[in-house]
């Protein structure tokens, strides 16, 4: 490929890097936010099973939480899952009320 060729192909490139930061596919930068205009119901009682598997010391509970449609609350029932390495603890997701109105609902994480 000759230089000016080469050219025609950078500039634009690094002038979108200067510009816009890193360039990231669409897809890997969408995430849903979901606002809910008022604050959920208190959580449900939720009777905690056993753990599965031969590896009980791999898991951890999530709890239960409220989730918003678009028009009411729906809940979504605790379950089990593997930790991504023996020392993570699991961050639950939770509903952060917003200073303009209405609730952000915040997803949970590993850390550690």
């Amino acid at each position: 490929m000759s230089v000016p060729k080469l050219t025609l192909l950078a500039v634009p490139a690094l002038i979108a890097l200067a510009v816009g930061g890193a360039v990231v596919p669409a897809s890997a930068q969408s995430s849903t936010v979901i606002i809910a205009p008022s604050a959920p119901p208190p959580p449900r009682v939720e009777t905690i099973p056993p753990p599965p598997g031969a590896q009980p010391q791999m898991m951890t509970w999530e709890a239960g939480h409220w989730a918003w449609n678009g028009t009411t609350w729906d809940w979504h029932d605790g379950r089990y899952a593997q930790r991504p390495q023996a020392t993570a603890v699991w961050e639950p997701g939770h509903w952060a009320q917003q200073s303009a109105g209405g609730y952000v609902w915040v997803d949970g994480h590993w850390r550690g």
